[in-house]
C-alpha cells in the first residue's frame, strides 16, 4: 500500500517506520528542504532520528508527489500546523482516503478538536485518530507500544487496523474520537506542572499526588466537553499521562523541570526555541477554550498563571494541599 505522511520530525519518523516494516511504500513530506536534502545525499535523518530509514521511505517536499497515487494519509505535524497541511493537500485530496491524526492538541485559532479541522477542511468523513503512551525512539527501537485508535466509521478504522500494528506495535480501537483527543492533548499540561515540581525538588509521592489529581480533571473535562469521561483508562489516557509525567525524555516534562529548576525567564525562553513543546500553546488553547466554555479547571489555571504569568513555581504544591 502507498502511505503518505506528512510531517518530518522524530514521531513521523517513527509512525514511517513501523507502517515500512510491514511492507508498505511510505512518502513523507516536509517543508523543511535542508532535511530533504540531507535524505538525498544519506538515504536517512540522522538529524532527527538515530536510526536508518528502510528503502520504502522517502522524502519530499511536493504534496503533488507524496499524495499522488497514495491510499491512506497519517497527519503528524504539530497541532498549528494541521489546518496548513490540509489547505495545502486540498487541491490532491480524494474524500475517499482515509485520515489518521496521530498529532495531540487541538487547533490554536478555532479551538477545535483537529478532527473536526480535517474533516472540515477536507471535506471528508474518512477520520481517524490514534493518541498513546509512545516516544518516537521508543517505538523506531522497535520496543513493545500501544495506541489508542479512533475513527468517524469502520472502513476507515479497519484500514488503519491493517496498516499499522505489528509484533511490537498495538492498537485498541474505541468509539471515542473526543474522549482521545482531549486526553493526549491535555497530558501535556499536566506534564509540563509534573516537571515543575520535579524541577522543584518534590519527591515522586508528591508529582503522583498531582498525577492522581489530573486523572479527575481530565475526567471532567473529557465529560463536559462531549466525550467519555472512561477513555481516560484508555492508553490515551491514564498510560500517556504516565509516561509524559515521569520522563524526561518528554519535552513537555523537560519544560516543566526548566520552569522550576531554573527560574529563569531566558533560559526558559531558550528551552521553547530549542525545543517544540506541544503542551506550552496547548495550555493557551485549552485555557481559552474552557474560559469560553465556562468550565472552572483550577488546576489548570494555576499551570497557566505559572507559566504564562510568571506566577511562582511553588504555588502548584500548595494548589494541590488545598484543591477540592
Amino acid at each position: 500500500m502507498k502511505i503518505s505522511v506528512f510531517g518530518a520530525g522524530a514521531y513521523g519518523l517513527a509512525i514511517s517506520l513501523a507502517l515500512a516494516k510491514n511492507g508498505h511504500d511510505i512518502t513523507i513530506w516536509t517543508e523543511n528542504l535542508n532535511k530533504e536534502l540531507e535524505y538525498k545525499e544519506t538515504k536517512s535523518l540522522k538529524s532527527v532520528l538515530n536510526v536508518d530509514l528502510p528503502n520504502n521511505i522517502k522524502i519530499s517536499s511536493s504534496y503533488e508527489e507524496v499524495l499522488n497515487k497514495t491510499n491512506l494519509i497519517f497527519i503528524v505535524t504539530t497541532s498549528k500546523y494541521v489546518a496548513d497541511i490540509c489547505d495545502g493537500i486540498n487541491v490532491f485530496y480524494k474524500k475517499s482516503i482515509p485520515i489518521c491524526i496521530a498529532t495531540k492538541g487541538l487547533e490554536e485559532n478555532s479551538l477545535d478538536l483537529l478532527s473536526n479541522v480535517v474533516t472540515n477542511k477536507l471535506n471528508t468523513k474518512n477520520v481517524a485518530v490514534i493518541s498513546g503512551p509512545t516516544f518516537a525512539i521508543d517505538m523506531a527501537n522497535n520496543e513493545p507500544v500501544a495506541l489508542a485508535l479512533a475513527a468517524t466509521n469502520n472502513r476507515t478504522k479497519n484500514i488503519i487496523l491493517k496498516t499499522l500494528p505489528g509484533d511490537t506495535l498495538k492498537l485498541r480501537p474505541t468509539e471515542d474520537l473526543i474522549g482521545i483527543q482531549i486526553c493526549g492533548s491535555v497530558k501535556n499540561i499536566f506534564a509540563i506542572a509534573s516537571g515543575i515540581l520535579e524541577g522543584l525538588g518534590y519527591s515522586d509521592s508528591t508529582r503522583s499526588f498531582l498525577i492522581n489529581e489530573s486523572l479527575h480533571d481530565i475526567k471532567h473535562i473529557i465529560k463536559y466537553l462531549g466525550g467519555n469521561p472512561k477513555t481516560i483508562l484508555s492508553f490515551a489516557g491514564i498510560g500517556d499521562l504516565l509516561l509524559t509525567c515521569s520522563s524526561k525524555k518528554s519535552r513537555n516534562f523537560s519544560f516543566g523541570y526548566c520552569i522550576g529548576n531554573t527560574k529563569s525567564k531566558e533560559k526558559i525562553k531558550e528551552f521553547l526555541q530549542n525545543n517544540t513543546v506541544e503542551g506550552y500553546y496547548t495550555l493557551q488553547t485549552i485555557h481559552n477554550l474552557l474560559k469560553k466554555k465556562k468550565i472552572n479547571i483550577e488546576l489548570v489555571n494555576v499551570i497557566y498563571d505559572i507559566v504564562y504569568n510568571n506566577h511562582n513555581p511553588y504555588e502548584l504544591a500548595k494548589f494541590l494541599i488545598t484543591k477540592e
